[in-house]
């Protein structure tokens, strides 16, 4: 047989490995019968490919009798066949976790870090904590399967680099996934923190909805978008950075403000946590972090709150813009500022029914998230199992092609 001839014969094997696989991650437990009726492959072909995705320790025989009188000869995802280990790095702190293969947090520890230190001190301390977080799981590196990295700036989703990040001083094309490659044998995936969020919150609580927009609102402004069904990222990974589109300078402001991206009079630089800060320290009101002026809002400080107001209606008309172009079915609102949903939420809301197209609202959800601050790394982790089962090379999965291929071969 021809190199031509065995391709096909190659891609259909890999194919069927990975249409089984998707099917089981999902959490059903199904007989070899019910597998080939959802995908459409032979009885023979589910056979050979259950068997070879057992050798590789992903699938696993589930012989307890569900409530629905499962039968014995049932299967099932190995959720426990290896880790994903998650960092969700924003401009202030960052959570690190190890997570199961459906994307669960098994461990996970909040650590205090600016993300100005630079690549070199914050990706050094994300590689020290996935080693302990490894650890306390009783697990070792040559069982993950995947590493992921959420960011607060732009990531060219080619080289999972990001490119001139705003508030990222020092790592304008830093190969981060370079910097882990060494470590662990596996795929290393790089993507935005509203990316990461939108994508979590879609997948564990609007399943069923086709296109959601996810708005973080936090020391900066960005979004996300889930454009029927898939996270969308555009041609190069530059999707949905709300917090640099142009606002125009509203009514008693003398001059439009510096944006940290370089420009001048971005949604960002009015409405982002460090321009609310930067208004409240020229206020004399003490606040250093977000943190502290979420809880000034929370008390009801009058200055915080006329600040707070003003970006909600600024945000709203942004996100305005956004309803009309991509209209979303449910609008989700996250990110620290989020917390003070009473001094935000109403004006956001206002501006986008009275900035919006009818049609484009009637039927709108503006939810704030669901995750609060596992946000980023549920979504990530998700992210990394979508892209390790789908996109990337799995030495595991290639075995189970190879072993589907063993047994399909005469003796």
């Amino acid at each position: 047989m021809s190199p031509h001839a065995a391709a096909p014969q190659q891609e259909a094997s890999a194919t069927g490995t990975l249409e089984i696989l998707d099917l089981l991650r999902t959490g059903e437990i199904l007989t070899k019968s019910e597998i080939a009726a959802h995908t459409g492959l032979s009885r023979s072909t589910v056979n050979q490919r259950i068997d070879g995705l057992l050798d590789a320790g992903l699938v696993v025989p589930s012989g307890a009798e569900s409530t629905k009188g499962r039968p014995a000869g049932s299967f099932a995802f190995n959720k426990t066949a290896g880790q994903l280990l998650v960092a969700d790095i924003g401009a202030t702190g960052m959570r690190v976790g190890v997570c199961d293969l459906t994307g669960a947090i098994l461990h996970e520890v909040e650590i205090t870090i600016a993300v100005t230190e630079g690549p070199t001190a914050v990706l050094g301390l994300v590689k020290k904590e996935f080693s302990s977080l490894l650890e306390r799981a009783g697990a070792g590196r040559e069982t993950v399967l995947g590493v992921g990295i959420s960011v607060p700036g732009p990531v060219d989703t080619a080289t999972g680099q990001v490119v001139h990040p705003p508030i990222m001083t020092g790592w304008d094309r830093y190969d981060i996934p370079g910097w882990f490659r060494d470590e662990y044998n596996c795929p290393v995936i790089v993507d935005k923190d509203a990316n990461a969020m939108a994508f979590g919150e879609q997948h564990t609580t609007y399943p069923h909805v086709r296109h959601l927009l996810m708005v973080k609102i936090g020391t900066g402004v960005g979004s996300g978008l889930i454009s029927d069904g898939r996270l969308h990222r555009g041609a190069d990974g530059a999707a949905g950075d709300i917090g640099h589109n142009y606002v125009p300078k509203p009514e008693g402001v003398d001059r439009e403000p510096e944006c940290r991206c370089g420009n001048t009079g971005c949604l960002e630089a009015y409405a982002g946590g460090w321009a609310l800060l930067r208004d409240l320290q020229a206020l004399g009101v003490d606040a250093a972090t977000v943190a502290d002026a979420v809880r000034l809002l929370r008390s009801g400080e009058r200055n915080a709150v006329r600040l707070a107001r003003t970006a909600s209606r600024l945000l709203g008309e942004a996100i305005a813009v956004t309803v009309n172009l991509f209209n979303p079915q449910v609008i989700v609102i996250g990110g620290q500022l989020a917390a003070a949903e009473d001094y935000y939420f109403a004006g956001i809301r206002e501006a986008i029914y009275r900035r919006s197209l009818p049609l484009a609202t009637r039927r709108i959800e503006i939810v704030g998230a669901t995750r609060g601050n596992q946000a980023g790394v549920i979504g990530m982790a998700l992210l990394v199992a979508q892209a390790v089962f789908t996109r990337y090379p799995l030495p595991r999965l290639q075995a189970a092609h190879a072993a589907a291929e063993d047994i399909r071969q005469p003796a």
